[in-house]
């Protein structure tokens, strides 16, 4: 196994450009569904949606989505709090991959589970790497203060509520063909 050098600048640099891009997207795909913007269908239409995917009562279930999507992708971008946006971000992806992706097999192309299962990816890398030298936390001083152990605690959190949301959930009954 080989040796190589870390170049700490280089790494923040890389660490910045996935946040932001990760984080902001997270953030607006969340902005759709709360508020209607970028094409999106707002609270009304989506917590419709909700209904039909058995989450009852469906705007209530859709605000938790959207907000929780709009928090951690903020928290992602800005590099701030640690674990907890990706842990966030975590448990949104788990219950999207599992209600309305995963019955489509693996690609975007078929609705498939691509998108949510690499949000969650980079979600959990960030997580484990730290947000890097352009952060929030890093200007705050508190970068190196997340812990392996509270980290891995967040993390499994994040999971952890991702599949009580999905324990909440209520698939509606399919209707007698006549």
């Amino acid at each position: 196994m080989g040796t190589y050098p870390i170049d700490l600048q280089a790494l923040s640099i890389g660490l910045l450009v996935v946040r932001v891009v990760i984080g902001l997207i997270m953030a607006a795909h969340g902005a759709q569904k709360l508020l209607g913007w970028f094409g999106g269908y707002g609270l009304r239409g989506t917590g419709e949606f909700f209904v039909q995917l058995g989450f009852q009562p469906g705007p209530a279930f859709a605000a938790a989505a959207s907000i929780s999507e709009i928090i951690s992708g903020l928290l992602v971008a800005l590099g701030f709090l640690g674990p907890i946006g990706p842990a966030l971000m975590i448990s949104v992806m788990v219950v999207a991959a599992m209600t309305v992706h995963w019955e489509h097999g693996l690609f975007a192309a078929n609705n498939g589970i691509e998108l949510p299962l690499l949000y969650g990816a980079a979600a959990f890398g960030l997580a484990l790497t730290g947000f890097g030298e352009y952060s929030v936390d890093a200007l705050l001083g508190v970068a190196g203060r997340w812990s392996a152990p509270f980290t891995w605690i967040v993390l499994v959190l994040g999971i952890a509520g991702g599949f009580v949301n999905l324990a909440l959930r209520r698939r509606p009954a399919i209707e007698a063909r006549t």
